[in-house]
C-alpha cells in the first residue's frame, strides 16, 4: 500500500517555509550590506591611525632622537 500525498495537504506547509525564506533574505540583505560598508570604513581608519602613528613617530625621532 502506497499512500500519495496531495498539494492540499503539503500546500500550506510549503508557504509557510517561503514567506519565511522570504523575511530571512529580507533582513539579511540589507545586514550583509551594512556591514561590509561598515567594515571597509573600519579598516580605512585603522589605516589612516597606522599612518598617523608612523608620522608621529618619526617626528618625534627626528626632534629628540640621538
Amino acid at each position: 500500500q502506497q499512500a500519495s500525498t496531495s498539494m492540499l495537504a503539503v500546500g500550506p506547509g510549503i508557504a509557510t517555509a517561503l514567506i519565511a525564506t522570504a523575511v530571512g533574505l529580507i533582513a539579511a540583505i540589507p545586514a550583509a550590506i551594512f556591514n561590509n560598508v561598515m567594515n571597509t570604513k573600519i579598516r580605512e581608519i585603522g589605516a589612516r591611525m597606522d599612518d598617523f602613528a608612523l608620522e608621529f613617530l618619526n617626528m618625534v625621532e627626528r626632534s629628540f632622537g640621538e
